[in-house]
C-alpha cells in the first residue's frame, strides 16, 4: 500500500491538461479523487472513461472563482467520501495584454480564478482538514509566480500570490498536521500549448526551456504526487520548468 491508497483527494480544474494528468496520478496510486471543473461535458466525459478503467473518481462542476461554488465542491466530496485528505487548487486561467490599456474587469477575471480560488480551496480544506487530524495543500503556482513576462501582469501578479499564499499558510498550520506546497511549472504541452496552435510562436517558447522542450502534464501531476506523499515538505514551491528559471 502506497500513501495516497485509499486518500480522498480534490483536484479543481481537473478534466483537462495537469489537472487530469493529476487526477489520473492520484487515482492509479490508490486514491479516490473528486474532479471540479467548469467544463461539465468535459468532466463528465473524464469521470466515464476513468470509472470505466477502474479508478474511483466523481466529477462535480465548479467555478473556481465562486466562494459557495467551491464550498459546495469540499461538501459534496465529504458528503460522497465522507471525509477529505488533499486538495490540488489547480484551476488556473490566463492572458496577455497592455497594462495602460485593461480594464479592472480584465484584471479580476484573472484574479478572480487563480488567486482567490487558492483562498477558497485552502480555506474550506482546511476547515475539514482540522476536523479529521490533518490534511494536504497542493497549489499550482507557474514560473510566472517567480520571474516576470511582459504582457502577463495579471497572470504574474495572481502567481506570485499563490507562491506567498503556500508559505505563508504552511507556516501558520504546521504544527497542525497540514502540509502546503506549491509546483510552478514552466510552459507545458496542452490541447491549447502546442506547435499547431501556436506555429512560430510555440518554437520561441521551447527556446526559453534549456530542456529543450515543453514540460507533459504528467510530469507537473508526478511532482504533486511527491509533495502528497512526503511528510517533511511544507511552504514549497517546487520548480518544474525544465531550466527556465536558472537562467
Amino acid at each position: 500500500m502506497g500513501k495516497l491508497d485509499g486518500k480522498i483527494a480534490i483536484v479543481t480544474g481537473g478534466a483537462s491538461g495537469i489537472g487530469l494528468a493529476t487526477v489520473k496520478a492520484f487515482a492509479e496510486k490508490g486514491a479516490k479523487v473528486v474532479i471540479g471543473d467548469f467544463n461539465e461535458q468535459g468532466g463528465k466525459a473524464v469521470e466515464s472513461e476513468l470509472k470505466t478503467n477502474g479508478l474511483d473518481v466523481l466529477f462535480v462542476k465548479l467555478d473556481a472563482g465562486n466562494e459557495e461554488s467551491v464550498k459546495n465542491l469540499v461538501a459534496k466530496t465529504v458528503e460522497h467520501y465522507g471525509k477529505l485528505d488533499i486538495i490540488v487548487n489547480n484551476a488556473g486561467i490566463g492572458s496577455l495584454g497592455e497594462v495602460h490599456e485593461m480594464s479592472y474587469d480584465d484584471y479580476h477575471k484573472i484574479i478572480r480564478v487563480n488567486q482567490d480560488g487558492v483562498f477558497f480551496g485552502t480555506k474550506y480544506a482546511i476547515q475539514e482538514f482540522l476536523k479529521t487530524g490533518g490534511g494536504v495543500v497542493l497549489n499550482t503556482a507557474s514560473i510566472l509566480g517567480v520571474v516576470g513576462e511582459s504582457g502577463a501582469f495579471p497572470y504574474a501578479a495572481s502567481k506570485g500570490a499563490v507562491v506567498q499564499m503556500t508559505k505563508a499558510a504552511a507556516l501558520q498550520y504546521a504544527t497542525r498536521n497540514i502540509r502546503v506546497n506549491a509546483v510552478a511549472p514552466g510552459y507545458i504541452e496542452t490541447a491549447l500549448v502546442n506547435k499547431e496552435a501556436l506555429g512560430e510562436f510555440y518554437d520561441g517558447l521551447v527556446a526559453r526551456h534549456p530542456i529543450g522542450r515543453l514540460g507533459k502534464p504528467e510530469e507537473i501531476a508526478h511532482a504533486f504526487v511527491f509533495l502528497a506523499e512526503n511528510d517533511f515538505t511544507t511552504g514549497a514551491t517546487i520548480l518544474v520548468d525544465g531550466g527556465y528559471t536558472a537562467q
